[in-house]
């Protein structure tokens, strides 16, 4: 069951997390206030409850994890949201990623390969609140050309390599953040496509995620 009570003693913790992932190096205000108002709790089950606002990941079902807040944090604040940016995310897992976006201001369309996950979302309570975030089932590899190009591409998985149709779907000035590297640790690397189509890359630090696959399951 997931929990629906967001007491006083879970904005207390959710306050020190904010303080966690300031000091760990976040300096985007926009992002920790996203961070202090999201109930993280309400993406767990309630057996995880005390230790929900913890800076790690927990395990959400079919192999996948709910980032941790510092990696979500630390993404969201490469990506440079500005309010109304159309901005495709890979890798839905529990949507807690998917809602700080939407917290932004983001329009935020976002794919799971996931059945259950995907299926699970459907019935998620909270996401009713945050009618700016489309779900879809899919293959992240493909992303959406139809609702295409996006101002901004998030992969929240570990890419082999750096996915051509995604990076097609992307609009000229456009940003993705993706970690890259089919090891135990990938590289955080920030993509920024050029007016002329060419691309820049900025090295960031290393992180590590579940593997990013091909397919639908």
């Amino acid at each position: 069951m997931r929990p629906t009570d967001d007491s006083y003693r879970h904005k207390g913790l959710r306050k020190k997390l904010v303080d966690t992932v300031r000091s760990k190096g976040i300096t985007d205000e926009a992002v920790l206030a996203a961070i202090d108002k999201i109930p993280r709790h309400f993406f767990l089950d309630s057996a995880f409850d005390e230790v929900a606002y913890e800076d790690r990941a927990f395990p959400i079902g079919e192999g996948q994890t709910i980032s941790q807040p510092y990696t979500v944090a630390y993404q969201t604040q490469l990506l440079e949201i500005k309010k109304f940016d159309k901005v495709l995310e890979i890798g839905t897992g529990s949507a807690y990623q998917a809602v700080v976006l939407a917290e932004l201001g983001a329009q935020v369309y976002t794919i799971e390969r996931q059945k259950k996950l995907f299926e699970a979302n459907k019935q998620f309570m909270l996401l009713k609140k945050y009618p700016s975030v489309k779900f879809f089932y899919g293959d992240g590899f493909e992303g959406l050309p139809t609702y295409g190009p996006f101002n901004k591409v998030i992969i929240t998985a570990a890419a082999p390599e750096i996915p051509a149709k995604l990076i097609e779907q992307l609009k000229p000035g456009g940003m993705m953040v993706i970690p890259l590297g089919a090891g135990d640790v990938q590289q955080m690397l920030r993509i920024t496509k050029l007016e002329n189509g060419a691309l820049k890359e900025e090295v960031f630090d290393r992180f590590s995620f579940v593997p990013m696959l091909e397919g639908k399951k």
